[in-house]
């Protein structure tokens, strides 16, 4: 009887337990879900997502679990998941939701994932987010749901009667720019910029650089006519870091995707439209980027390390790791690969020696420059880390490394 009594008293705790996370209701529709938001005056979170989504599943996994976003989501929202791809795996509860996903999809456009609609208690769409992120910013975005004043729908509902306040169209374009529209953020970056006396504020260039996202807005134009007074502000060389990655979009990577495409001939175009924009450093990449893509190991070689002799304290740890681990799979050249074994050095110490990846591509190169027992070292450390889908293949190149193979 004593133990059948304790039973009973931990069950309240065991309940709690269960609903630290974020709750998500089942079995029921899409008119009952917005009726239970409705009667509990919580505004209604739909979780557009899809099987396929990387996001969507580090979000299911990782972050809705987490307490704290469950304490926040439960006290706020009612909260449900809505599939919109269509698998052969799918459950009846999926099955049942077909229709509303198709529907959603076309009403609300939903074209990228995550997306998440945001209704009001009444039904009303006032929010969207699009994608994911960590919790503590997670949170703070779908707080803006809450608030009338940040809430997307509600302020673009505003905007319709015209006489808007400057900052509400800054907030507007922030807004528009969370929800992938792209068109209507620059639309309301373009009219608050219009308000403003002064552009060269500290606050305006900042957020000119943010929207200039076209050679026809207004931040092109200031930045290609007056880079100095710019970059006088925000820093040597800002300028011309947005208005080349401006020129990209539209002059090289268009033509990048036509058939027969040719970098060269894209480049003295684009060099002779804008002259005093600085495209070197994108376009040496995006030629390693060719070279690899058609296997050019003769073009790759040279190609990479003449871009980390000019560039090379400049790059992030994950390029590092991957022109390191292209030397090692393609190129035989013994001073080549004893640069990438620097770059791959880099990219260990960066990263604190806690990425296996990084660590196996290390081992590997210590490996073909004959330095074995260093690289069984290295790749015995990788083993220890790497998750334990991945651990076989690590255990096999460790294995080989240990036979002389």
């Amino acid at each position: 009887m004593k133990k059948l009594f304790l039973i009973f008293l931990l069950l309240p705790f065991i309940g709690t337990a269960q609903v630290k996370g974020t709750h998500f209701e089942h079995g029921l529709s899409w008119q009952q879900v917005k009726e239970k938001a409705k009667k509990e005056n919580k505004y209604l979170l739909v979780d557009c997502f899809t099987t396929w989504c990387g996001p969507c599943k580090y979000m299911a996994s990782t972050i809705f679990p987490q307490e704290k976003v469950g304490e926040f989501f439960n006290k706020n929202f009612v909260n449900v998941k809505v599939q919109f791809d269509q698998t052969k795996n799918d459950s009846e509860e999926v099955k049942s939701w077909y229709a509303d996903a198709q529907s959603m999809s076309k009403e609300f456009r939903i074209n990228a994932y995550p997306t998440f609609l945001i209704f009001s208690p009444q039904g009303k769409l006032v929010h969207r987010i699009v994608g994911g992120g960590e919790a503590d910013e997670f949170i703070a975005r779908a707080q803006m749901a809450l608030n009338p004043e940040t809430q997307y729908y509600t302020l673009m509902k505003k905007s319709e009667s015209g006489n808007v306040a400057p900052e509400t169209l800054k907030q507007l374009a922030i807004s528009a720019e969370a929800a992938y529209d792209e068109e209507n953020s620059a639309k309301f970056a373009n009219a608050y910029i219009a308000t403003q006396k002064d552009l060269y504020t500290k606050e305006n260039l900042e957020f000119l650089s943010r929207y200039t996202k076209s050679s026809k807005s207004k931040g092109f134009e200031l930045m290609l006519n007056h880079p100095e007074k710019i970059d006088a502000v925000l820093g040597k060389g800002k300028s011309n870091e947005i208005l080349s990655a401006v020129v990209l979009e539209e002059s090289i990577y268009p033509g990048l995707r036509k058939p027969n495409a040719n970098i060269d001939s894209l480049v003295a175009a684009a060099k002779s439209k804008y002259p005093t924009v600085d495209i070197s450093k994108p376009v040496d990449l995006i030629k390693i980027q060719i070279f690899q893509s058609e296997k050019k190991w003769d073009k790759f070689q040279p190609a990479v390390l003449s871009y980390m002799k000019k560039y090379g304290t400049e790059v992030r740890a994950d390029m590092l790791n991957s022109f390191a681990w292209t030397v090692f799979e393609n190129c035989k050249d013994a001073n080549c690969i004893t640069e990438a074994l620097s770059w791959s050095k880099r990219s260990v110490d960066e990263t604190q020696s806690k990425e296996p990846a990084y660590l196996d591509t290390y081992a590997n190169l210590l490996y073909k420059l004959g330095k074995k027992d260093q690289a069984i070292a290295m790749q015995q450390k990788a083993v220890d880390l790497v998750t334990a889908e991945n651990k076989t293949q690590y255990q096999v190149t460790l294995e080989k490394m240990k036979k002389g193979k």
